[in-house]
């Protein structure tokens, strides 16, 4: 699970007490900390061990140099408070220049992109795993050739490509793709973040008031939430939903006690338009921009 910044270490010490046993952060949304006081309260309270809980955080696009991963994994690991992590990803396989400004807040439309093979990124990955500093590694965003080139060059292979998945976006080319190959998915954005500011007026949206949609939650007894959540588990992918609603977070879990029949699983599929959330546009500049020329 994510929260939002400023909410986040009671959102995730709530979520570990609800169950939860994956929290997913990274350097760019600058929870890093949070993450790490609300995981170690849960440790602390007796709640759980170190070992329970599957932290992931991310790479992010101005430490693509090799030489830059090992000591960008550091400073995560100072901001969480632990000595590895269970999972470190490339956050995009595009590459930012450094400016030698570690701040979040190093806005995007000031970023420099440059040509950069995130092959020579993937070794500095595997040299994470080599330190003990995390215990596997992966990717976010990339597309399937950029995948499967990095599958061609790798040592230690990506286990992870987390990207956006949700009902007008199943992905379900890319996720055949990569699960042939060995590698999981995490589903960022579940729902399609229908509130997101960016959204153009033409852009399909996930509507948790669709009448199919509250038919199959009556049918269950579920949330059109928890339906959404559902299908990205049948689908055999691993939804990450973001919340610091404490009862949003705790009815997002309660999706392990039913499972969709067959005819509410095409229902499902329906909604899938190819529709993308999260377009991150200000990377286009960059020749490694995930979302042009391929087909998936």
């Amino acid at each position: 699970m994510t929260a939002p910044l400023g909410e986040c270490e009671n959102a995730v010490y709530h979520a570990i007490k609800c169950g939860y046993r994956l929290i997913d952060c990274a350097w760019l949304y600058g929870n890093e900390k949070e993450v790490g006081a609300g995981v170690r309260k849960a440790i602390n309270e007796g709640i759980v061990k170190r070992e329970d809980i599957f932290i992931t955080t991310k790479l992010w696009n101005t430490f693509h140099e090799r030489e830059d991963v090992v000591p960008a994994i550091k400073r995560s690991l100072e901001n969480l408070g632990f000595d590895y992590v269970d999972l470190y990803l490339i956050h995009w396989p595009v590459a930012c220049k450094n400016s030698g400004v570690f701040d979040i807040h190093f806005p995007f439309k000031d970023a420099v992109y440059y040509d950069h093979d995130f092959c020579q990124t993937w070794e500095g990955m595997e040299e994470c795993v080599d330190l003990g500093l995390a215990k596997s590694i992966g990717l976010s965003n990339f597309n399937s050739v950029q995948v499967q080139k990095i599958l061609d060059h790798a040592r230690i292979k990506p286990v992870m490509n987390q990207i956006e998945v949700n009902p007008t976006l199943n992905q379900k080319p890319l996720t055949a793709f990569c699960r042939e190959r060995g590698i999981h998915i995490t589903a960022y954005s579940p729902f399609g973040s229908p509130a997101r500011p960016w959204r153009k007026p033409d852009e399909p949206v996930v509507d948790l008031d669709d009448p199919k949609l509250i038919a199959i939650g009556q049918k269950y007894g579920k949330t059109t939430a928890q339906v959404i959540l559902r299908y990205l588990i049948q689908l055999d992918v691993i939804p990450i939903p973001k919340s610091s609603n404490l009862d949003r977070i705790a009815s997002n879990i309660q999706v392990f006690d039913f499972k969709l029949a067959p005819e509410d699983m095409k229902i499902m599929d329906s909604f899938n338009c190819n529709a993308r959330a999260v377009h991150a546009e200000e990377l286009l500049e960059s020749n490694q921009y995930p979302f042009r020329g391929v087909e998936f």
